[in-house]
């Protein structure tokens, strides 16, 4: 499936870049506004609780971070793969592209490793995620939002790595 390419950088007023240890608090602050606190009860909090991003990601304009994600390093049965999520992207900047960019940002990262997450089919289905019925996580989650990119069907419980 193909999708509409993001306008020329040169035109966005925003810029994806690597997360640093310096952007962790602001990180933390626009996952918290976008998510509130009932985003420590759901399932894909245990895969990241203790332990620390494979790699991050923010968005920033105007010296501001007004978007991020971040890869977590996980195993599913034995296999190594990384975790996408949670995409924090600004409410008043939502709707011009951050969240794609965002994902796209982390399989370029991923270099060919398996990624997994749990999110919204259609959205992540146009970049090639699909159903992991044999990735099974720690907690409840509905089984049809928990999807797969990478070669081989992910198969047994998901843990941190």
């Amino acid at each position: 499936m193909t999708h509409a390419p993001l306008p020329a950088p040169e035109v966005l007023s925003w810029r994806v870049e690597p997360e640093s240890s310096a952007d962790a608090g602001a990180v933390d602050a626009l996952v918290l506004a976008a998510f509130g606190p009932g985003r420590f009860a759901k399932t894909a909090e245990r895969l990241r609780e203790g332990g620390a991003p494979a790699q991050g990601f923010v968005i920033r304009s105007e010296g501001r971070i007004i978007g991020s994600v971040r890869l977590w390093p996980v195993r599913i049965g034995e296999a190594p793969a990384l975790f996408l999520g949670p995409i924090a992207v600004e409410a008043e900047s939502r709707r011009e592209g951050m969240g794609a960019a965002l994902v796209r940002a982390c399989l370029d990262a991923a270099d060919g490793r398996g990624v997994l997450l749990v999110g919204d089919p259609p959205y992540f289905g146009r970049f090639g995620f699909r159903p992991a019925p044999g990735a099974h996580l720690p907690g409840p989650v509905d089984p049809r939002r928990v999807m797969w990119l990478g070669a081989d069907e992910p198969q047994g419980a998901v843990r941190v790595a």
